[in-house]
Order: structure tokens, then sequence, then C-alpha cells
């Protein structure tokens, strides 16, 4: 890489730049909820910013399901895209890496170079596979403190997350209350629905139907593709909203292709073989421009991500079930002592706006600090990835308010 373009990049305006991750190799066994106990894990890591000298200015970026370590910045200039969080992260922008010290990691069960499905059992030599013990959301966050443990923090500033990184928000304050000052979930849950269960059910289905799942056990660059992809895209539908659909893609075709009259019998042959061909790649292809998005979705997707691992997170996330796990919601928040803004998004609807709302409601009737706020958007669930100067004011005013 040249020297000269790579000192450029890193000192752009309000751009992380180079980043490079990091393996936190915890040597000490580690127990799951379910009882099970491995030797160790890994987590693979980034760190943006430095940690100040009271080790209290970390700020925990939690991803979601698809997400992983990589939340800003770019790992070199052949990069098409940075962090899936880069416009939010950075100098200056409203999670400010000249304040605080910002950490990510891939989480337990993970796929990205943390330990989970694809990792090797020491026990056997190969891949855990669907052997590895069930990952829940408490036992993500746990790891995650053994890694800012490691990183020396003695107090982390605020902790950050959309979806299923706000379900590790919450129970990242609910476990750690003394460590952690302020939450920030957004567009989350303290438990699913019926209606986001059966979507997660219908993906771990069509994974498990595929005929190269073989039960889990499929070599590395295997596996069920095709039931992996269609677990994505329908998935991907869950995260948009019907107006954000139709303004992108209406009922827009494919481009068609077009044939002149012909002039000749044999041009006239070539005509019909030119639109027999066009009819079979329109039923592999699909005819309309959204068809088209999310078979894009669904192949880039098992170029990055494990389906055993999409087996164990969707099962995460249905599991999670904070009023179940503790009684009550006020329950579960009784011993909380951080602050907490929670967002939601009025065209969410996986996670609605009301099941924000109750998160807030039941902190305060337990007597604790909390506060919420309603965007008005069209663009769905994935609204607080997206540019969004609200999104920003807010985050950026939280972390900073005495």
């Amino acid at each position: 890489m040249n020297e000269s373009l790579e000192t450029d990049l890193c000192d752009q305006p309000g751009e992380v730049g180079l980043v490079e991750p990091h393996d936190f190799v915890c040597r000490e066994p580690f127990t799951f909820d379910c009882g099970r106990t491995i030797p160790g894990f890994t987590l693979r890591y980034e760190t943006y910013g430095r940690l100040n000298e009271r080790r209290d200015n970390a700020v925990f970026v939690f991803h979601a399901l698809s997400g992983d370590h990589h939340a800003a910045g770019i790992h070199g200039l052949a990069d098409r895209k940075p962090g899936w969080w880069n416009n939010l992260i950075g100098p200056g922008k409203a999670v400010d890496t000249t304040r605080y010290f910002v950490v990510c990691s891939n989480c337990l069960g993970g796929c990205q170079g943390s330990t989970g499905p694809m990792s090797i059992d020491p026990e056997t030599g190969r891949n855990y596979g669907m052997g590895f013990p069930a990952v829940t959301i408490r036992d993500m966050v746990r790891a995650d403190k053994r890694l800012l443990d490691h990183l020396g923090v003695r107090s982390v500033h605020a902790a950050i997350g959309g979806s299923m990184g706000g379900m590790r928000v919450l129970q990242f304050g609910i476990e750690y209350p003394d460590f952690v000052q302020r939450l920030l979930p957004m567009a989350t849950t303290a438990r699913e629905s019926a209606q986001a269960i059966a979507f997660n059910a219908v993906g771990r289905e069509a994974i498990m139907q595929d005929p190269g799942w073989h039960d889990g056990d499929y070599p590395n660059g295997g596996g069920p593709h095709v039931g992996l992809a269609i677990a994505r895209m329908m998935a991907h539908i869950t995260y948009l909203s019907d107006e954000s659909m139709d303004r992108k893609f209406g009922r827009r075709r494919r481009a068609a292709v077009s044939a002149g009259a012909p002039a000749s019998t044999a041009e006239a042959a070539a005509s019909a073989a030119v639109a027999a061909a066009r009819v079979a790649n329109d039923e592999r292809e699909g005819q309309f421009e959204v068809e088209s998005y999310l078979q894009y979705q669904g192949r880039s997707f098992i170029n990055r991500f494990d389906a055993n691992t999409y087996l164990y997170i969707t099962r995460a996330l249905d599991n999670f079930d904070l009023a179940g796990a503790y009684g009550s919601l006020e329950q579960a928040f009784a011993g909380l002592r951080s602050r907490t803004l929670c967002v939601a998004f009025t065209s969410d609807w996986l996670f609605p706006a009301e099941q924000n709302r109750a998160i807030v409601l039941a902190m305060l009737r337990a007597g604790k600090q909390a506060s919420y706020a309603e965007l008005e958007t069209d663009l769905g669930h994935d609204s607080f990835l997206l540019e969004s100067p609200a999104i920003y004011d807010l985050v950026r005013s939280f972390l900073a308010a005495g």
C-alpha cells in the first residue's frame, strides 16, 4: 500500500481511517447458561480512540444479528465500504473517537473470528458445528465483560447497540450495574413477539431443509448456501418497510432484452431463442427489481456468514425474554444503575415502537433514570444504521450529558 495514500486516508476529517482487528484469547473455562463448559474462547474485536488515564471513557458497541466487530474505518484501500456504523463513529461524529475509547467485538457464537460453531472443538479436532453449546444473549455479554477486563477498562461510559445489539445493551446493564454508566438501546425489544419468532423459524427451516446442511456437519466453504440465502432474503424484508421498498423499487421490472423485427428466418429463430432464454432467466432471477435486490442480499450474505451460526444466534434472539427470566420487566431492571435512552422508529414493524416504549416504562416504574425517543421515519427497522442527523444529535447529547 502506498504510504502517502495510507496517511491521507487516516487524516481525513471525521474518519477513523485504517483499522486492524485483534483477537482476545481467553484461556479460562467458560460455562454457558445451558450448563456446558468450553476450555476457553476467542473474541475478535476492534478499538477506535484511546482509553483515558481513568480508564472510564469506553463506549462498547454491540452489533446486531448480521453485524460483526468491524464497526468503523476500513481494513485497506481496496475495501468497498467501511465498518457497519462508520457514519456514527469517528473524530467529531456522534460517538467521538477523540473523546471516547470505542470497542466492538464479534459476539461469542459468531463466525467472524470469534468462537462459535465454525471453530475447532479441541476434544474432536473438528468444527463444533451443531455440537457447539447453545448460546444466549447473557452468554455473549459475559464474554464481552472478560474482553473489557482484559483491555483494562474500569468503567464503561456507555453501551450502545441496535436490534440484537440493543438486547445485549439491556442485558449488559442488568449484569454489570456498577460497571456501565449509560445504556443506549435502539430498535430493540425485551422479548420477541410471536411474529418475530415465526420469521426466524422459517429462516432456520430453509437452512435445515437444504440438502447441503447435513445436520450441521459440512466443511468450511460448504453448507446450505441456498437455504442461508433464502433465510437472509426473508429476514431482510423485515428490516425494511413497505413505504421504503415501494419508493426504492415499486413495481419496476428488470431491464429486458429487446429485439427488433427479424429480417430473416434465421434471425426469427435466433429471436425466439433469445425470448425463451429471457423467460427462463426471469424465472431464475425474477422479473422485478425488488427480486434482484433480495437475491443480491442473499448471495452476498453467504460469502460472509455461517449457516450454523445463523441457527444459533436466531435461537438466542428467540429465547431472550427479560420478563420471563426475572419475573417481570420491573424486576429485571430492579438493580439497574445506568441512565438509559431507548430510541425507537415509527416504521419498525419487527420490533415496534411500543415494545421499545415498554422497556422505558418498566424502568420508570422501577424508579430508574430512563428516557424515550421515537423518531418519525419510513425506513423500517434498519433506521438505526442509516444516515440520520436526528439520531446523531440524540447520541451525541446523551453521551455528553452530565
